[in-house]
């Protein structure tokens, strides 16, 4: 267990799966302090050859409420109003979310209450959302008179556009069904089977082969903005280089010998 911040994120280890949980509060919201927490435990993350797996988790029935709306109401006493103080928020949590949506190994967002506004964006900028059904989606920006403009930017990654503008538009809160209907879950399951069953396939993920996985997630992303042509010329030499990998060398010579 590592504690760096442990008023804020815990981090566990176990099967080579990491696993982030958020502390803060009951709404875990996104601080700057809790951005720069979670992005140095990304990049701490990034370079450990023991995390095959990175996990995301929060306990209590919210997620993650989102960025700190209290922090942001005392920069508006600021001469700019908390112009200068948002840019480097937002800055600052783009910066977290692209560590986050361009990490060289599996992620999944183990969710099992709120995920609202930036809470959301987390969520949707892992590959894979564990979902319990009791778990509900928002982006309210438009209730409180803004938009969630920043978070859509996750999101859009995740489900359709139109999927994105019903949150965004309606401001209202979706389910689970909704979720996995959209895409926006991978799975759906029952609240006390989440953890076991969220544990149960990142350990069996962080078998596979690392290397190739890698490659793999950053081709994907890649390509996905690509015509088909140039999607495949730049996939094929990926595709080619997994074959060549070490690691499923070794263990083709094991399965001949």
């Amino acid at each position: 267990m590592h504690d760096h911040t442990p008023d804020l994120l815990a981090e566990d280890i176990r099967d080579s799966v990491r696993t982030l949980t958020l502390l803060n509060g009951k709404a875990h919201p996104l601080s700057s302090a809790m951005i720069a927490a979670l992005h140095a435990a990304l990049t701490r993350a990034s370079a450990d050859p023991a995390t095959r797996v990175l996990v995301i988790a929060a306990p209590g029935h919210i997620f993650c409420a989102g960025h700190d709306l209290k922090e942001i109401a005392r920069h508006r006493a600021d001469p700019d109003q908390g112009r200068a103080f948002l840019t480097g928020l937002f800055d600052a949590c783009a910066a977290m979310m692209l560590a986050l949506a361009r990490f060289p190994k599996p992620t999944i967002a183990m969710v099992n209450g709120i995920a609202t506004a930036a809470g959301l964006q987390m969520v949707a900028s892992c590959d894979l959302r564990f979902v319990s059904d009791r778990a509900t989606f928002c982006l309210p920006g438009v209730v409180n008179g803004g938009f969630c403009t920043t978070p859509a930017v996750g999101v859009s990654r995740a489900i359709s556009r139109g999927a994105v503008m019903e949150l965004a538009l309606s401001g209202e809160a979706m389910g689970a069904d909704w979720a996995l209907r959209t895409g926006l879950a991978t799975r759906v399951m029952h609240p006390d089977a989440l953890a076991d069953a969220t544990q149960a396939f990142a350990a069996t993920l962080a078998t596979r082969n690392p290397g190739p996985i890698a490659a793999g997630k950053a081709a994907l992303d890649a390509h996905l903005g690509l015509t088909l042509e140039d999607a495949y010329a730049l996939a094929t030499p990926v595709m080619v280089s997994h074959f060549m990998d070490e690691g499923r060398l070794a263990r083709e010579a094991a399965r001949l010998y």
